[in-house]
């Protein structure tokens, strides 16, 4: 496997992995808040950097049946979240190439590691 380059985000609001750092997204980016993952809060994505993906699979999940995909911290391998592929409920088509980030396994760079405050993610 070759040099996989690491893209670093400027600025204020730069999520990265609870794990190792790495940068994943900027606040900008951040389309809803109003999601559930694995491990509780997360939300919703237009950009992402830094990942990885895994295989396709077909899910059923409370807005209705999608194909997503899981995606891994590209440093250290870990679970961060998933994208959507496809979903196939006309109304939840807007997902389609858009990611979650777990709240839990990331974390505001520009503050220190928050995970229960109310205003993590203003």
């Amino acid at each position: 496997m070759g040099y996989m380059h690491q893209t670093f985000l400027d600025g204020k609001g730069v999520f990265a992995c609870r794990d190792c750092h790495t940068h994943f997204t900027l606040r900008k980016s951040i389309e809803s808040r109003q999601y559930s993952g694995q491990y509780g809060r997360a939300v919703l994505l237009s950009e992402i950097v830094n990942v990885r993906v895994g295989e396709p699979d077909k899910r059923s999940m409370t807005t209705g049946m999608h194909i997503v995909q899981d995606i891994y911290c590209m440093r250290c391998n870990k679970y961060v979240g998933w994208t959507y592929v496809r979903a196939f409920e006309p109304e939840q088509k807007f997902k389609e190439g858009k990611f979650i980030l777990e709240r839990e396994l990331i974390y505001d760079i520009s503050r220190e590691c928050i995970r229960d405050s109310s205003d993590w993610i203003e």
